[in-house]
């Protein structure tokens, strides 16, 4: 079959071709137009239902809990306790808030974020805007990339850069499931989800953490701001946290339902698909805390404060816990986080060049492209400096996410808050002051922890 790049040309557009009210043009072809609306909805109970629009959150929910947040919260954990479960929880929290608004752009307007932006902005725009968005699909695959080889090297002994070239086949499963149906891909990424949340309940349960102050932890405290060494590790928190390439999956995924498209139809399509997002991010909650509360437990009561690497926490785990496979069990989480990340990663590749520039390529070529960009620096590092140098390049990743998430967080608030493209379903008065307010913080802090981290790196 032909390798070649279908383009969406205007006699593909809405018949009609006339511009729809608040956008530039008609309705263009749905990114993902293999997948559009073929989930039925099953109206028969309210638990059906439910059930028929769970799924999109779950994919979304992965990039809130994949290898390059590990890192920060093992730091936060090991050197400070549980006082930064605060920050975890604030982070979700704007998570919630923000995917549910580019839910809602998705099943609105029937465009994702980043065909949306293609209408809005201009051609040069629009260029600067999908090639932020493409290094940063290609950093979040870095961070999946080394976390599931650091997996495999812990679990398998298998060295760094094998490993690296190893986690590249997981192409021939991506490709699998997509021609099984989306559901499947769905099924797999909640049993992934699954496997990771039982590995921590598991490590949470063995590590006796101090619930009372577990649950103190999740207070937000001033010295959080009065102490830098953990300002800057909270911001590295917040940062890594939102995903930008979350908020243009999320806007089209959640068209695979098969919703109706009355404003009645769309406004319980809303209701249900944002109730699917806030329970699959609550489970990225517990994982994320879960990490953290486990270095707090395991290695800040017993003065080893500067875990922050994942290896680390690796050979430790056992020996501080006296529990056989407790370090295996830590191993397995990260190759399941790690698989689970770059499930989705490939349909993010395929929204972004699709919405952007109106080009479809085939799945295993764009997913090609995605990895060996990924690969090839992973391989080198490993191969010229091993764990140390993939460490650092895990959180080189983390700060190039951090640089792009404003690009999207904007034009998505943008968006929702424009009467004109959403019609009855624009933000309100409050909704739009809270997501500037997000959008604004989200901004700030992200520019001082790369401000912050350069510095150190020339210092």
């Amino acid at each position: 079959m032909s390798a070649l790049p279908r383009v969406v040309r205007p006699e593909q557009e809405d018949p009609d071709r006339r511009p729809e009210p608040g956008w530039k043009r008609a309705r263009v072809t749905p990114t993902l137009a293999e997948v559009y609306k073929t989930v039925p909805i099953d109206r028969r109970s309210l638990w059906r239902k439910i059930l028929a629009f769970a799924g999109p959150g779950y994919l979304v929910a992965v990039g809130y809990m994949d290898p390059g947040n590990w890192a920060t919260d093992l730091a936060g954990g090991s050197r400070f306790g549980y006082t930064l479960l605060s920050v975890i929880l604030l982070s979700n929290l704007m998570a919630v808030l923000l995917q549910g608004l580019a839910l809602k752009l998705g099943i609105v307007t029937g465009r994702d974020l980043a065909q949306a932006c293609r209408d809005h902005f201009s051609t040069p725009v629009n260029i600067v805007l999908w090639v932020l968005c493409e290094i940063a699909i290609a950093a979040c695959d870095l961070a999946e990339v080394i976390g599931s080889a650091i997996a495999l090297n812990l679990l398998f002994g298998m060295p760094l850069a094998v490993g690296v070239i190893v986690t590249a086949l997981d192409v021939l499963v991506v490709l699998f499931l997509q021609h099984k149906g989306f559901r499947l891909l769905e099924a797999l990424v909640v049993t992934l989800i699954a496997t990771v949340g039982i590995c921590f309940l598991f490590e949470m349960f063995i590590s006796r953490p101090d619930f009372r102050a577990v649950l103190g932890g999740f207070v937000p405290s001033g010295q959080i701001v009065r102490d830098r060494e953990m300002l800057y590790i909270a911001i590295g928190i917040l940062g890594a946290t939102v995903m930008p390439h979350n908020l243009y999956l999320h806007s089209s995924i959640v068209q695979t339902r098969r919703y109706e498209s009355s404003a009645e139809g769309k406004r319980e399509a809303v209701r249900f698909a944002f109730l699917d997002s806030t329970i699959a991010l609550s489970f990225a909650l517990f994982i994320n805390a879960a990490i953290l509360i486990v270095a707090a437990a395991t290695f800040h009561t017993t003065g080893n404060t500067q875990v922050a690497e994942i290896q680390d926490a690796h050979k430790l785990l056992t020996p501080l816990l006296g529990v056989a496979g407790a370090s295996t069990v830590f191993a397995l989480a990260l190759l399941a986080s790690g698989q689970n990340s770059t499930l989705t990663g490939t349909l993010a590749g395929q929204i972004v060049m699709e919405g952007f520039l109106s080009i479809r390529l085939r799945p295993w070529l764009r997913r090609l492209i995605t990895r060996a960009i990924a690969v090839v620096p992973a391989v080198i590092v490993a191969v010229l400096y091993g764990e140390s140098g993939t460490a650092k390049l895990l959180i080189l990743s983390q700060v190039i996410l951090s640089l792009q998430l404003s690009f999207a967080v904007f034009p998505l608030v943008m968006f929702t808050s424009d009467r004109a493209k959403m019609g009855d379903f624009v933000n309100s008065r409050a909704v739009k002051a809270l997501a500037y307010v997000v959008a604004v913080f989200i901004a700030v802090l992200n520019a001082w922890l790369l401000v912050k981290t350069f510095s150190d790196w020339m210092a």
